[in-house]
């Protein structure tokens, strides 16, 4: 027999001797016949512990079938069945079993390695726990000549050899394979698997794996071997059944180790390098995390939370340093609506997270934690005062991020009964946030005021009062997700009041929505869709609740950009508003100073039909000169659309002031005779030319042409 890693081979009878004696005696302590091993595998029943009967004699069959001399008999034994004592020749022999295995293992084609293999499972089943020493050099093989065996009865029997072994050694087992494969080996992966298989060391070995990740802190090779043979056996079917008690605790381990990995690779302070548009995260530690946490979840019946991650971009979310934490809230809801059965377990094993020194890992239990509190029988585990007490003391830190699970809290807890709760403790601290320089904790904080306009008994007036001052200058924040959600929450504000303004109620309301009208007509024109598509909405819900009758012309602005139905919009205006006019005036010239082309060509649009519609007393002459003045500097646009609509506004602008009364240097032969209407100079409609710009709606884009 050849050496190898094992070093040589022992003498052939000294080895055959301890050998064939050692498997005799196994089987005359398990009751079955003695003789040689048959060249198949043998069915082996379960393991119990070796005994021997007072005064009975054992035959040592040699090498060549004589039996040899029986050994001197001992002292009587006390009465009953005893452990077979610890002696050298058994220890030798175990040993020499051992030995032989391993280079029949190396020598991947000898005849007696499938029966040699048995054998030595079979010991260690009865007696393994007397290996530690070998431990290491029995798994270092199979590693090593495993991928030679022969596919079928050779091979498992090789594996079980590693289950046996890991039987009474599973530490140094899960140990010794992360040691002998730190990079992706398809041998360890199928020991690995092999292991998950067994019912009864699976369990084991996947706790030491557990505990093998959480003291891997200062060695990233260890972890990520831990991490993958978790990924490797969470993979094979049936093994969840093992992690009956620490599932919530190795989900949250998972979840904070990628946590960690995003937050080492791409710090939340540099530039993210990870588009969205990539399909796998960027780091292979990471990629076999998430592979590990989706087999931990899909074998627990959690697909659908697999899916919504999915189609969500929660997987993309979780491996972002800076997206982490909506990953792990986009977790905690699939969670809640599809696998609640892990709810109570989880929020438990997080509640000691929450004061973690570690920041990573108490800012993963945060999110968790407020995710969670979507669930009622999850939050009420805890007393809402206590629940309470947590989040306003979040909302005090002075990290930003704090604070926005905070924010998302609160909401969780005030609207999880269907009704709004707790609303001298969220309302003001909503309407706080909303000056937040953070764009996470306005979004947080006009998403969850929807949420509350949404529920029964909403305080409408209250936010229409609260609101009047704060909402107008988000329409225009330079942060898109805060213009798209503060345009949606109006709409939600005007549908929710709309029976109200119907019979002349809702005056803060009404004042609200004339406020934010010009915002409104120009936003249908912003670059961004969801701020483009949100003010559309909004403007449907404001001409449903004030019976404008301008819908189908808002929709023909927003999609076609048509200046015909923006003409009639702004006809009807002046006629219902004329004491607006103004206002409406001063805000679309705020805008024709836009940095964005699209906007500044809307405003000067605009600007040029209020000012053909409406009467010289509407408008002062202060006014009309600063708006000519602008429209004059636009003139030299580099948008060449834009200085081309520009000159015909300033036209009209210049009409408007030439109508105005003049108190000086007129003769009261201009004035006009009596009966007759003053004769006001005739003013042209202006025309302007089609917009260059992209529009939401292309002609022939559904197979149709445009309007008109």
């Amino acid at each position: 027999m050849a050496g190898g890693m094992w070093g040589p081979a022992r003498g052939a009878p000294v080895a055959a001797l301890t050998l064939t004696a050692l498997a005799e005696g196994i089987r005359a302590s398990r009751g079955q016949p003695t003789g040689p091993p048959a060249p198949g595998p043998q069915p082996q029943p379960e393991p119990e512990p070796a005994v021997a009967e007072p005064g009975r004699a054992t035959t040592i069959p040699t090498a060549g079938g004589e039996p040899l001399s029986p050994p001197l008999p001992q002292e009587p034994a006390p009465e009953g069945p005893q452990l077979i004592p610890r002696s050298s020749w058994e220890e030798g022999a175990l040993a020499d079993l051992a030995m032989y295995t391993a280079t029949c293992l190396e020598e991947a084609g000898f005849v007696g390695t499938q029966a040699t293999a048995l054998t030595l499972s079979s010991a260690l089943e009865a007696r393994g726990h007397r290996l530690e020493d070998q431990v290491h050099g029995l798994v270092r093989g199979l590693l090593a000549q495993v991928p030679h065996l022969a596919e079928g009865r050779p091979r498992r029997a090789a594996l079980r050899v590693l289950s046996a072994l890991a039987l009474e050694h599973s530490r140094d087992v899960v140990f010794a394979l992360l040691r002998c494969s730190p990079a992706p080996d398809r041998a360890a992966a199928e020991l690995w698997r092999s292991l998950s298989r067994n019912q009864r060391v699976n369990g084991q070995v996947l706790v030491q794996l557990l505990w093998a990740l959480k003291g891997s802190a200062g060695s990233q090779l260890e972890a990520l071997a831990a991490t993958r043979a978790l990924g490797e056996m969470l993979a094979v079917s049936g093994c969840i059944g093992a992690t009956r008690g620490f599932y919530p605790h190795l989900l949250l381990v998972l979840v904070t180790q990628l946590h960690e990995l995003a937050w080492d690779a791409h710090p939340p302070d540099t530039p993210k390098v990870w588009a969205p548009s990539h399909r796998g995260p960027p780091h292979s530690h990471a990629s076999c995390t998430l592979e590990a946490l989706k087999a931990l979840l899909s074998g627990d019946g959690g697909r659908m939370v697999v899916m919504c991650m999915e189609q969500a971009g929660g997987w993309r979310r979780l491996v972002g340093a800076r997206t982490h934490l909506e990953g792990v809230l986009l977790l905690a809801s699939a969670l809640v609506a599809h696998a609640d059965h892990h709810l109570r377990g989880l929020f438990a094993d997080l509640l000691p997270r929450l004061r973690s020194t570690d920041n990573a890992q108490r800012l993963t239990a945060m999110a968790f934690f407020t995710g969670l509190l979507q669930s009622r029988p999850t939050a009420r585990l805890l007393r809402e005062e206590v629940i309470l007490e947590r989040l306003r003391a979040w909302q005090g830190d002075p990290e930003p991020t704090v604070r926005w699970l905070a924010l998302l809290g609160l909401g969780h807890l005030a609207l999880n009964r269907g009704k709004v709760r707790h609303a001298t403790t969220l309302l003001p601290a909503l309407l706080g946030a909303l000056g937040e320089g953070d764009p996470r904790l306005v979004d947080a904080a006009l998403g969850a005021l929807r949420r509350v306009l949404l529920r029964p008994q909403a305080p409408v007036r209250l936010l229409s009062a609260e609101l009047r001052p704060r909402l107008p200058p988000l329409l225009d924040d330079a942060r898109d997700s805060v213009r798209a959600s503060a345009v949606g929450l109006l709409g939600t504000l005007v549908r929710r009041g709309r029976g109200g303004l119907r019979v002349g109620l809702r005056r803060p309301l009404r004042k609200l929505v004339l406020q934010c009208l010009v915002p409104l007509l120009l936003r249908l024109h912003d670059p961004n869709p969801d701020t483009a598509e949100s003010s559309e909405w909004t403007l449907a819900r404001c001409d449903q609740a004030l019976h404008w009758g301008l819908l189908e012309e808002m929709v023909t602005v927003a999609h076609y950009d048509s200046p015909e139905a923006l003409s009639r919009i702004c006809h009807r205006l002046v006629q219902w508003y004329p004491s607006h006019v103004p206002s409406f005036l001063s805000q679309t010239q705020g805008y024709l100073r836009s940095p964005q082309g699209p906007l500044r060509r809307a405003a000067v649009l605009l600007t040029g039909f209020l000012v053909h519609h409406s009467s010289p007393s509407h408008v002062n002459q202060d006014l009309l000169d600063s708006l000519f003045q602008d429209l004059g500097l636009l003139r030299s646009d580099p948008e060449p659309a834009v200085a081309a609509a520009a000159h015909v506004s300033g036209q009209q602008v210049a009409l408007l002031a030439r109508a105005q009364p003049q108190p000086y240097g007129w003769s009261l032969r201009h004035l006009p005779r009596p009966g007759r209407p003053r004769p006001w100079p005739a003013r042209p409609p202006p025309v302007y030319a089609r917009s260059p710009f992209q529009h939401r709606s292309l002609p022939g884009r559904w197979g149709c042409s445009g309007p008109g």
